[in-house]
């Protein structure tokens, strides 16, 4: 059993934190927003922090899953921040879904006191709530190491990419080939609907061939429902991209279909989608139910 705190308990941090303390760890929280906190306590035992710091004073690790860079370097930085309580030889892991830039911002504020690891997720909250995770770790090999167990409480499939900032660019890669994917589904289900065929016949056909995805897989049947309720919303797409698309400017790496993608998804928050799922780029095709 593990020291650990867990600060930030949205959508995806409430299940993670609690399958910490599933596994038997000693879990202490922190929430922007008190009540869900106390909520998250009421439910999975534990205590509950006043400020990062407090929750991360005394802890071998702590973890944190918040909303952006701005987000992350508020829980962090600062007399009140986790990096002011975290004693020497602890480990921080960040599952937030931010810039390679913060993540080694970060690794270097910590100046060797404590370890730092940049680990943000894909799963969606589905996985997070099942703890089937996959996990893209950047930072050192011994605290790798070190976390992976811990993280396993609700990671299916963790990985050491590289140094600090790794785990940042891998989870890129991963949103970039999302993008793509979701796309090309919605053009396909538009058109054979536009054809008049059945897409249940269809997906049968070419879901066991080289069409086939996850997303094919878990999303065509809401996608022609237009049911979009699947838990990653459009916003967050949308910023995950913006991550990506100013990565690409500082390599030179180019990524026109990614940038074409991404003003698709603002095609979908003008229509009202913003909180609709990623797989909601069908609606912008008006496909015929």
């Amino acid at each position: 059993m593990a020291q650990v705190a867990f600060i930030g308990l949205g959508v995806m941090g409430f299940p993670m934190a609690g399958h910490l303390a599933a596994g038997g760890h000693d879990v202490t929280v922190y929430n922007r927003s008190a009540a869900k906190a106390e909520a998250w306590v009421a439910k999975h035992g534990g205590r509950a922090a006043a400020t990062p710091r407090a929750a991360a004073e005394g802890q071998e690790f702590v973890f944190a899953c918040v909303g952006n860079d701005d987000d992350l370097r508020s829980v962090t930085i600062g007399a009140d921040g986790a990096f002011a309580g975290m004693a020497a030889g602890a480990l921080f892991v960040d599952h937030t879904t931010a810039s390679a830039t913060v993540a080694r911002e970060l690794a270097a504020a910590a100046d060797g006191k404590f370890g730092v690891l940049d680990a943000p997720v894909s799963g969606g909250q589905a996985g997070a709530e099942n703890g089937r995770l996959t996990v893209m770790i950047g930072g050192g090999a011994d605290d790798f190491a070190r976390a992976k167990p811990v993280i396993g409480c609700y990671g299916a499939n963790i990985s050491h990419i590289g140094a600090a900032g790794g785990g940042q660019l891998a989870k890129m890669v991963n949103q970039i080939c999302i993008a793509g994917a979701v796309q090309g589904l919605a053009e396909g289900l538009a058109f054979a609907q536009a054809a008049g065929l059945d897409p249940e016949a269809v997906i049968g056909a070419i879901s066991k061939g080289a069409a086939q995805s996850w997303q094919m897989e878990n999303r065509w049947k809401t996608m022609v429902s237009g049911t979009f309720d699947f838990g990653f919303a459009v916003d967050w797409m949308r910023k995950d991209l913006a991550i990506c698309l100013e990565q690409a400017k500082e390599t030179g790496a180019r990524l026109p279909l990614t940038a074409l993608v991404d003003q698709f998804y603002a095609d979908v928050q003008a229509m009202g989608g913003r909180r609709w799922d990623t797989s909601s780029l069908i609606a912008r095709l008006g496909a015929p139910k």
